[in-house]
């Protein structure tokens, strides 16, 4: 893929987790707000974090696994 495309995806990222992050904050979920913050700034297109190809896939692995898993979390909380 295009060098474009990958810095779309962290300027998106960026977005998406500190919006999380925000509304985390507002609900008073602390350790939330703190992991989504952590994530927006991991994924932030403006300072590269050098992890190397193997970690960054293994990181984009298990976020991904944890946003799947934080939607059938709250879609149980929200049935309660």
């Amino acid at each position: 893929m295009p060098y474009g495309y990958y810095e779309f995806i962290r300027f998106s990222a960026l977005i998406g987790f500190a919006i999380l992050a925000f509304q985390a904050h507002q609900s008073g979920r602390e350790i939330e707000m703190l992991i989504c913050a952590s994530l927006a700034l991991l994924f932030q297109p403006f300072f590269k974090v050098a992890l190397g190809r193997e970690l960054w896939n293994i990181v984009d692995i298990v976020v991904g696994v944890g946003l799947i898993l934080s939607i059938f979390i709250r879609g149980g909380e929200k049935k309660a």
